[in-house]
């Protein structure tokens, strides 16, 4: 949410959204410092939460370094080092969007890094994983770095971003499975409802894509109507648009809803 206005605020309030979750992702520009992260992870914590209140929305959001500015490990291990200072702040869920842009060995390393701070932490983790041409090698090579870390649980552990030929690959395995609307890229409604179909809904959520680029933070309202022109119940749209993401989230003792 930091890169739209408060009208999107009272658009999502409008349509009937109660909370949002929002990952620490690209600026739109790749950040010079971790001094200029310190004020990210602060704005994330502490201002968007009373933006959203306004609207009678809660926020809730998730600390890291996005891959995309993960090849530069000196600053990406400064910025990992600021994380625990803040995961006792109200609306943090816990770590991410991590995960893997180019599949590089940096990238993959300051993966491993966060997930350490997670397994430390005993947080929850929200995976980023890579555009469509590297997206099933870098979905692959995820799931295997994190069966090195015992102690996190695949239960607690969401994986965005899965297309047709990822989704059964992170559900088969265990974690939740993230399905991201886009108007252009990455996954429009009725791709998302037929994964969901197949898959009948189980440990998947989807979600509404707020960035700098062409994106509808009513992604999910939207899709919402084309469940119910596909014949969906409302209890089934409301298992998938609320329950399901409430009992990921919920396994953090914050999240409340």
């Amino acid at each position: 949410m930091v890169s739209r206005t408060t009208d999107d605020y009272e658009r999502m309030a409008i349509a009937g959204c109660q909370a949002i979750c929002e990952p620490a992702f690209w600026a739109g520009f790749d950040r010079a410092s971790a001094d200029g992260f310190y004020d990210y992870f602060r704005q994330i914590t502490e201002y968007e939460p009373k933006r959203a209140a306004r609207f009678g929305i809660q926020h809730y959001c998730w600390l890291c370094i996005n891959p995309k500015e993960a090849e530069d490990t000196k600053l990406a291990e400064e910025v990992i080092a600021l994380i625990p200072q803040f995961l006792d702040k109200p609306g943090v869920l816990g770590i991410g969007e991590i995960g893997l842009n180019k599949n590089s060995r940096n990238e993959l390393r300051i993966f491993e890094q966060h997930v350490q701070v997670a397994q430390d932490h005993d947080q929850l983790v929200l995976i980023h994983t890579p555009h469509l041409e590297d997206k099933l090698k870098g979905t692959r090579l995820i799931v295997d770095a994190l069966k090195n870390f015992p102690k996190i649980n695949p239960e607690r552990v969401i994986i965005d971003h899965v297309e047709e030929h990822t989704i059964d690959h992170v559900l088969d395995h265990g974690f939740w499975a993230g399905i991201t609307l886009y108007p252009e890229s990455k996954c429009t409604p009725h791709r998302a409802i037929d994964m969901l179909e197949q898959r009948q809904a189980e440990r998947i959520w989807m979600n509404s894509a707020c960035d700098w680029g062409i994106s509808d933070p009513l992604a999910v309202p939207k899709t919402m109507q084309a469940m119910r022109q596909r014949g969906w119940t409302a209890e089934m749209i409301q298992r998938v648009a609320l329950e399901n993401p409430k009992a990921f989230m919920g396994q953090c003792a914050k999240f409340k809803l």
